[in-house]
């Protein structure tokens, strides 16, 4: 049994199409600025992967780079300007920051309606009492990759590895809404192995090249591999991939899997702001 590919960049792409036909009927254009501090190359990356996004469908774009030494008044200043900028509805400020700056007090810094990385304290509040507002990108991303292959989430064993507040926690909540039996594991939990073997769908985020084995994996199951490791070999997921898709059920790539889910769930979450906005 091989699994089937879970093709993100499709499933991203065919979700763009349907945010680019509503932003082309709309008389004002949802508006997101980008704020990048520092010369991170990856973050540089991503930054331009997100501009290039929102020309594609239509959306106002704005990108503010600061220098690495920027001081934290300047930049909660620039938070401030943005929020009350009635051209923008949706402001991501580019993780990681440089050392000197206090990323928690940057994200307290933007307006919850305007906080499309869904990171702010009330976001992640209104996401646990089932209040969905506006969702961290790329645990909504993780579900609509799983709900594309069109099995039930309902009933099943979930277990996420990784209990960070960008991924594990907000992505465990999401399949507690959608039913699912929640198992959360990390570095602390003993005998993993024996938990992701009993996992209908194993979601892994934890930045470890190709931690989860063959050996870890159910037979049929779904798995969702958050992991971006860059490594001499390559790009490399939390998954050992070529090993676990001969088991698995279903399986995304890296890259090609929740990468691009990340960007367009951006992009749906601006829109969602505009519309909240009325």
């Amino acid at each position: 049994m091989t699994a089937k590919i879970i093709d993100g960049k499709k499933i991203a792409q065919e979700i763009r199409e349907q945010i680019k036909e509503k932003v082309s009927k709309l008389r004002n254009k949802p508006g997101l600025a980008v704020i990048l501090v520092g010369n991170n190359p990856a973050s540089e990356i991503y930054v331009r992967n997100k501009e290039n996004a929102c020309k594609e469908v239509g959306f106002h774009s704005e990108k503010y780079l600061l220098p690495a030494n920027t001081s934290e008044k300047k930049l909660t200043g620039l938070i401030n300007k943005l929020n009350n900028d009635n051209k923008i509805h949706g402001i991501l400020v580019q993780l990681p920051l440089p050392g000197n700056l206090d990323e928690k007090k940057a994200i307290l810094a933007i307006s919850p309606e305007k906080d499309v990385d869904g990171m702010h304290p009330l976001s992640l509040g209104y996401l646990l009492i089932g209040e969905n507002k506006l969702v961290s990108c790329t645990p909504q991303g993780v579900i609509r990759l799983i709900e594309s292959t069109g099995e039930k989430i309902e009933g099943k064993h979930a277990v996420v590895v990784g209990r960070s507040v960008m991924v594990g926690k907000p992505v465990s909540v999401l399949l507690l809404q959608k039913n699912a039996t929640v198992t959360v594991c990390h570095s602390k939990t003993k005998n993993l192995k024996d938990i992701t073997k009993q996992a209908d769908i194993l979601v892994c985020a934890v930045g470890s090249p190709q931690m989860i084995k063959v050996d870890m994996v159910k037979k049929g199951a779904i798995v969702i591999d958050v992991g971006i490791n860059r490594t001499d070999n390559g790009m490399k997921g939390d998954v050992d991939f070529e090993k676990v898709k001969e088991v698995a059920g279903y399986i995304t790539p890296v890259p090609g899997g929740v990468g691009p889910m990340t960007i367009v769930m951006l992009l749906e979450n601006t829109l969602k702001a505009m519309e909240n906005k009325g």
